[in-house]
């Protein structure tokens, strides 16, 4: 990658040419705000990721004009223009059915370390010197012009992740952007990082706290999901960021160990799972949980794998035949769920200090064709037969754990003779005791 040039002009001999600059539902909006000379550019993550060569999601566009000028613009070309955040200079643009976020160039006023006022530029260089990283502080024209003026192609070809100008001062406009800077990390870069970006990040580690939990919880679990999060954790850790983010007995060695074991097992990363291997703890789950701000739905899946990790560790130390583990395989993920069991052993594995994978790939395999059986009889067939009450749920269970102990594999005829067995035994406790 070329360097930028010696100006303030950010121009660089670099040149970007993708599909996605030039498709049929950016065109209009681009030429709508570009009328009349208008240097009109891309910006944010389009911009890094084309640089990098992955897959765009989401185009976002810079315009050196007042919202209210850039709404009238795409109004007149017959585009929708949504104020999203008319305020802070953002509308979204809507073309062909395709959404674009659109600022105005924009410098900061004053910030409270949460919220800032802002007042609108028509200076490219004003406006990246107000962004978070190096790497987001590119833009990039139409044409393929790439513009940078604060290295930010050397530190995206060297995966660095530094924060534009002065690290403390970016901090302190935004506190959110230490959890950032460690998620970027994880996501594009060496965890070890930028040393005075870290070095910032540590020394406002306390702010964390002036900041929503709902906002500290989504940060983390997308950096416990990205590709580097071992090594982010493990700065995190040695930066004092992790007790700011909840105050517990964090255990980094045992995440990386969990992070290795998904990818020599070919699991998508996941950051409930990982955030269990974390913790280890059930005791501690509820508390960081409810700092992180969990869903319901997160906090349970959370709670079940570190409860049962220790039934899962047990049954990994068994010395049985592949055959009889399998069956112990299939008899727990019924009990429990095959996702939840086979987490949960994840888990116990990463707890060792020289995890196998073997003994996991039969789990893993298993739980991603697992069809949960139904047991062949009812509460009817026992109602049907005269019982009622608590004794018909002991009946289908004296029948369902003989079910369970034979694979699953007797039919409804088979179970049909056991619930005879459970009827005389039932019957055999007397009515005081069903």
């Amino acid at each position: 990658m070329a360097a930028p040039a010696n100006d303030d002009t950010g121009a660089t001999g670099v040149r970007v040419s993708e599909a996605w600059m030039t498709g049929p539902a950016v065109s209009p909006v681009l030429t709508a705000l570009g009328d009349g000379g208008v240097d009109v550019r891309f910006v944010g993550g389009c911009v890094r990721d084309a640089l990098l060569g992955r897959p765009v999601q989401d185009i976002d566009i810079g315009v050196p004009l007042p919202p209210d000028e850039a709404v009238t613009r795409l109004e007149a070309a017959g585009l929708r223009a949504v104020p999203t955040g008319i305020a802070h200079g953002t509308v979204t643009a809507i073309s062909a059915g395709a959404a674009f976020e659109v600022t105005s160039l924009r410098r900061d006023v004053e910030t409270d370390g949460r919220r800032a006022a802002v007042a609108f530029t028509s200076d490219w260089r004003e406006d990246a010197l107000r962004r978070d990283f190096t790497m987001n502080a590119l833009s990039l024209r139409p044409d393929g012009a790439v513009f940078d003026y604060f290295d930010g192609l050397a530190d995206l070809e060297a995966r660095r992740i530094r924060f534009v100008g002065d690290p403390a001062e970016r901090i302190r406009e935004d506190y959110l952007r230490i959890l950032r800077f460690y998620r970027f990390a994880a996501q594009f870069g060496i965890a070890a990082g930028d040393p005075a970006s870290r070095t910032a990040c540590a020394a406002h580690a306390g702010r964390i706290g002036k900041l929503s939990r709902e906002r500290v919880g989504q940060e983390f679990l997308k950096t416990l999901a990205a590709p580097l999060a071992g090594e982010a954790v493990d700065a995190m850790a040695a930066d004092g960021i992790l007790e700011a983010v909840a105050e517990t007995a964090w255990n980094p060695a045992r995440f990386r160990r969990f992070a290795a074991l998904e990818s020599a097992l070919d699991l998508p990363s996941d950051p409930c799972r990982r955030l269990a291997a974390l913790i280890g703890d059930p005791a501690r789950a509820d508390a960081v949980g409810r700092s992180l701000r969990l869903s319901r739905k997160q906090a349970d899946r959370l709670l079940d794998i570190l409860r049962l990790a220790p039934d899962a560790t047990m049954a990994l130390a068994l010395p049985e035949t592949d055959a009889a583990r399998r069956k112990a395989m299939r008899a727990a993920f019924y009990r429990h769920g095959a996702e939840t069991w086979r987490d949960a052993s994840l888990l116990a594995a990463a707890s060792l200090e020289k995890p196998q994978t073997g003994p996991l790939r039969d789990l893993v395999d298993g739980a991603a064709g697992w069809e949960r059986p139904v047991l062949p009889v009812r509460g009817a067939d026992l109602a049907a037969r005269g019982i009622a009450g608590p004794a018909v749920g002991k009946g289908l269970k004296f029948v369902e754990r003989w079910w369970i102990a034979q694979d699953f594999r007797p039919d409804r005829e088979a179970a049909l003779e056991k619930l005879e067995e459970a009827i005389a035994l039932v019957r055999g406790m007397g009515p005081e005791r069903r």
